[in-house]
């Protein structure tokens, strides 16, 4: 597991050791940046917030590409700290908070790139994504992007509004814009 593009191109981080945490793969995250990049270009303006941060692979290689701020989401965050160590130099733009995601605090600043990437066949996907919502993580127009298992599907309120969806292997990334009325 490597970061693919930016500042920290090439830097490998730290893997899970078993399987409680399933990272995006690299080839994966390389085709959504591609896809990011194609929709909003440049990251320099970006905050990211990773749901189910896991490993915080998804947001260290947003944080590689110039995004504004990263914050990394989950429950266990033993994994991201110790890839947080490998960002020294980037350290102040990442914010990293152990918290269940379906029960997060309110929030006092909202994030335009969110990327959500829950324990499979769990329905935690779209729970998540309307928790962060409704405390205020999500920006009026942010891209959000959903990984599931392939055979899953997400159940949003009308204000996600569907944009696409690409395969990977056994995952599906849904992409969707979030509009707050």
């Amino acid at each position: 597991m490597r970061i693919i593009a930016g500042k920290y191109r090439a830097k490998k981080l730290f893997a899970p050791e078993n399987k409680d945490v399933r990272p995006t793969s690299d080839r994966a995250r390389e085709a959504l940046f591609s896809i990011i990049y194609s929709r909003i270009g440049s990251l320099d303006s970006y905050k990211v917030l990773d749901i189910f941060a896991g490993t915080g692979a998804f947001g260290f290689e947003a944080l590689s590409r110039g995004a504004l701020k990263v914050c990394l989401i989950d429950k266990n965050v033993k994994l991201i700290n110790k890839n947080l160590s490998l960002f020294a130099k980037d350290a102040q733009r990442v914010k990293v908070l152990c918290t269940d995601a379906l029960n997060l605090p309110n929030s006092l600043e909202s994030y335009n790139l969110i990327f959500s990437d829950a324990p499979y066949a769990q329905g935690l996907s779209s729970k998540a994504l309307i928790e962060a919502a409704g405390k205020g993580w999500i920006a009026d127009n942010a891209l959000c992007l959903v990984e599931t298992r392939k055979d899953e599907s997400l159940d949003l309120p009308e204000n996600f509004i569907s944009l696409d969806a690409r395969m990977y292997g056994l995952a599906k990334v849904w992409f969707y814009t979030y509009k707050k009325d």
